[in-house]
């Protein structure tokens, strides 16, 4: 017993587990001890994740508690499977939306961040970061999580920022980063550039506003749409296709830019559909990408007319200092007056709004920095489809993955904040010349001036996050834990980043270590609520995990959430499965401590499984043994729902409702030596239990193993339950499902009739072979606690009593003398339900056997078994139809 318990005794535990009494009381003991440190097992496998690190930006949510509870189970079951386990914690700076939460707070006290300037208004970010950082520590404390704290990073801290400055430099050396001026998404309320992905696409009701532009001649005008009227006040041209035989001859002619007045050319370009609308489209290169490449093949000028917080800049003229918003309807009432407007069509479209602010994004040509995606993303298609890439868990997502990698965009780097790593690059103020390097630069390389000025803006947050796997490891320097634990074994996540996140690790590892980041990607849903809703604010549908917690305790939100979960699939939270999580624990431990009322004394050197067993106990010890293997195999496959039913299966079922039954024999018997020997089985079996439970419900787990007989100071580094061969007793798995069907069916003929289990009955068993009447001798004691009988008769040769309940299982007839407590004709109805419900499952196995599809491509092992159940089905009918006959004659 650990030094934590050594002077518990067997029977010190509480009559109900109270989940606030040890959750603190074991996190405390395993973080003090360090026994979720990585490094301390030098010789043995390596097995690393390193955690999606969450933004400092307020609380973690319910989708937080599954990604970290997955990762927990993985790391937990791969600790005590010997390995040596590396779970590395930490958390992003998150450019945008911490910037975004911190300036509202400002907002508060009517101060902005321009007010406090640059240098001071970091310190409040980062205070920020100091109190949210350790909120989420103290949120991953109550969640159970077994990090090691002691290799935290942060995506701003030293390291990390020496890694992205490396990258940096040498992506831009290789001509894979550049500077240029480019329409890209800026969102006007954060005023910063987005990246492609950060952009939402949301359906909106807008309209489709029809102009006419006149040519300046006089001879006509062409007409245009737009869902955006007030970029026309910087439209530098109209186009239509060189093909289109309506505008031949307007080709190269002046139009009359209205309410401008400036003059633009009809020019061609084939990016107009001719068979679309008029055919005729008005080119914006600074507010259109499709615009600024037709503005770039024909040099026309790029007009900026709004500001970047989207209000209408000089270049607009009358409408200077007005919200884009706002201004749109003016200049629809001002093109009504004039004449210009000739219809107003209503109209749907997809707009773009920022993942972050929730701003309708700008199209704004703006210069920004970027990395050239494309040389990026073929090595990763090459890795992919030679077999040397990621495996993605379920692999439809492989799909996925490579079609938006294959029509990657280049990714715009720069963002317009203060929070964040600066881009390494400075300009001379006296040359111009510009200069990216790793380390500050002081003076300049052409002309030796010293007045630089370093780049005003940051780099994307998910920058410094796709290089996560391997810089949170010590790289660019080739550290000892960068070898060793580099790649990870896996990474969890949700699917809804694999864009933004994934991608970007992949491309980023490639290019930088020559190596896949991880093995495996396990993509898992997201938490809806129980009506399938995503979570959020305005619904007031949001699941704070610490509520859960609070009031069911760490294990049952763990072991609800995750075994809810199936790879891939979005999950919906349901109180009342949290609260059958909760009665699941109770069941263990309610279990536990009876057992251990009975285990008073006993001592691991004891347990020994190896004497004359019972049937029960060589039955238990089977399942137990099948248990360890499936759910290791399950894990290995993370299928986590699949692996807790299978669990919940083997303790609720096999070890409290059956096991724990059987053993109370022995145990309250006379007979020392059997029950020393249940003692052995059931200490052995619940130790194993606990440690399987564990890494799901890690807590319950500890403090009933610890009141066990154990060796060892923590179930965290307990031996890992494994396959033994030496377990296998499928002659015992048979006869215990014979006793089982017998005390079945004798309890459900008991329903039937209304007679209470506290009443004695009469039990006449006709066994059907002489196995199966040797299993049931043997066994008589069970079948006469169990059945409460008052006599009891085994018999191959026995005669059907009159007026008797009867029940028909795979071995042996049953028959309940029950005399004037059973109506012949309800019992021979309900025996004509059990004929109707055994033809139905002979039609549904003889359908099988006679298609030749299934006989030619079955394993033989699966069609041996259906003829098995053709068999036992076909002879259970045979001897339901004969009582029946024997009732009515």
């Amino acid at each position: 017993m650990s030094e934590a318990n050594e002077n518990k005794s067997a029977t010190s535990m509480p009559t109900t587990y109270d989940p606030k009494a040890a959750e603190q009381k074991w996190y405390d003991f395993w973080t003090k001890n360090e026994f979720f440190k990585a490094g301390l097992k030098p010789d043995a496998p390596k097995y690393s994740i390193v955690i999606p690190p969450p933004n400092v930006t307020g609380m973690l949510h319910i989708g937080h508690a599954l990604d970290f509870t997955l990762q927990d189970i993985l790391v937990r079951a791969k600790r005590m499977q010997g390995y040596d386990a590396l779970w590395l914690p930490g958390s992003d700076h998150a450019g945008i939306a911490t910037q975004t939460k911190v300036e509202q707070k400002l907002r508060e006290d009517n101060i902005s961040r321009y007010d406090l300037g640059r240098e001071k208004f970091l310190e409040k970010v980062w205070d920020w970061k100091e109190t949210y950082a350790n909120t989420i520590r103290e949120q991953w404390a109550k969640m159970g999580l077994s990090l090691d704290y002691s290799r935290e990073r942060f995506t701003l801290d030293e390291g990390l920022s020496k890694a992205v400055r490396e990258v940096f430099v040498k992506l831009y050396d290789k001509g894979l980063i550049y500077r240029g001026k480019y329409i890209i998404n800026w969102d006007p309320a954060a005023r910063t550039a987005l990246s492609d992905i950060e952009v939402e696409y949301k359906e909106v009701q807008g309209h489709l506003y029809h102009l006419q532009y006149p040519l300046k001649d006089g001879s006509g005008s062409i007409t245009v749409a737009t869902t955006r009227p007030e970029t026309m006040l910087g439209d530098t041209a109209v186009a239509v296709h060189p093909k289109d035989e309506r505008y031949k001859d307007m080709i190269g002619k002046m139009l009359v830019l209205p309410i401008v007045g400036r003059e633009i050319p009809v020019i061609a370009d084939e990016y107009v559909d001719k068979e679309f609308g008029s055919g005729a489209v008005k080119i914006t290169p600074a507010h259109d990408p499709n615009d600024f490449e037709v503005g770039l093949r024909h040099d026309l000028p790029q007009i900026i007319v709004m500001d970047e917080s989207g209000v209408m800049n000089e270049l607009a003229g009358k409408y200077q200092g007005i919200d884009r918003a706002d201004a749109r309807k003016q200049i629809v009432n001002d093109l009504k007056e004039s004449g210009v407007l000739i219809k107003i069509e209503d109209h749907v479209h997809q707009v773009g709004h920022s993942e972050r602010s929730g701003a309708v994004v700008e199209p704004y040509l703006s210069t920004q920095w970027f990395v050239r995606m494309k040389p990026l993303a073929e090595r990763a298609i090459e890795a992919q489809k030679a077999g040397k890439g990621v495996n993605f868990v379920p692999d439809r997502f492989e799909k996925t993955y490579l079609n938006w990698i294959e029509n990657v965009r280049d990714w715009c780097i720069s963002r317009q904040l203060w929070w964040g790593h600066r881009i390494p690059a400075w300009y001379c103020n006296e040359c111009g010349e510009l200069h990216v390097a790793k380390e500050d630069v002081s003076a300049c390389s052409k002309c030796g001036s010293t007045n630089l000025r370093q780049d005003e803006d940051v780099l994307d947050t998910w920058f410094s996050s796709a290089l996560w796997p391997f810089s949170t490891l010590g790289w660019p320097d080739q550290t000892e834990d960068l070898k060793r634990y580099y790649p990870v074994d896996v990474l969890v996540t949700g699917y809804d980043i694999i864009y933004f996140w994934v991608a970007r690790m992949i491309f980023t590892a490639l290019e930088f270590t020559d190596e896949i980041p991880f093995k495996d990607v396990l993509m898992h849903g997201l938490v809806r609520d129980s009506e399938g809703r995503k979570m959020s604010k305005s619904l007031g549908n949001g699941v704070d995990p610490l509520e859960v917690i609070e009031q069911y305790g760490t294990d049952a939100m763990r072991y609800m959430i995750s075994t809810s979960s199936t790879p891939g699939q979005d999950l919906r939270f349901r109180w009342e499965r949290v609260e059958q999580a909760r009665n699941f624990a109770n069941k263990i431990w309610n279990a536990s401590r009876f057992a251990l009322m009975n285990l008073e004394g006993f001592t691991a050197d004891q347990i020994d499984i190896t004497g004359p067993l019972s049937t029960a106990d060589r039955w238990i010890l089977h399942r137990l043994n099948e248990t360890a293997r499936d759910i290791t195999r399950l894990l290995d496959a993370y299928e986590f729902g699949e692996t807790g039913r299978v669990l919940y299966n083997f303790i609720w079922d096999d070890l409290c409702d059956w096991y724990i039954e059987f053993a109370k024999l022995s145990l309250y018997g006379e007979n020392a030596e059997a029950k020393r020997t249940t003692q052995s089985v059931l200490s052995y079996v619940l130790d194993r239990t606990q440690r399987m439970i564990h890494p799901f419900m890690p807590y319950i787990s500890e403090e009933i193993w610890q009141h066990l007989p154990h060796e060892g100071e923590t179930i965290t580094l307990a031996a890992w339950p494994t396959y033994d061969a030496s377990l296998e007793a499928p002659e015992a798995v048979k006869e215990m499902n014979l006793l089982m069907d017998i005390i079945r069916a004798v309890r459900n003929v008991r329903a039937e009739v209304n007679v209470p289990m506290s009443k004695k009955v009469e039990l006449l068993v006709k066994s059907a072979d002489a196995q199966s009447d040797a299993i049931i001798r043997n066994n008589e004691d069970y079948i006469k606690r169990f059945c409460n009988t008052s006599h009891l008769e085994v018999s191959l040769d026995l005669t059907a009593p009159d007026k008797a309940m009867t029940a028909i299982v795979t071995g042996a007839e049953l028959y309940l003398p029950l005399a004037g407590l059973i109506d012949i004709a309800q019992e021979v109805e309900r025996l004509e339900k059990e004929v109707k419900h055994l033809r139905s499952e002979v039609e549904r196995v003889d359908k099988k056997l006679s298609n030749e599809g299934f006989v030619a491509k079955a394993p033989a092992k699966v069609i041996e078994e259906e003829r098995e159940k053709q068999k036992d089905y076909s002879e259970k009918l045979e001897k339901v139809l004969a009582r029946i006959s024997e009732l009515q004659s």
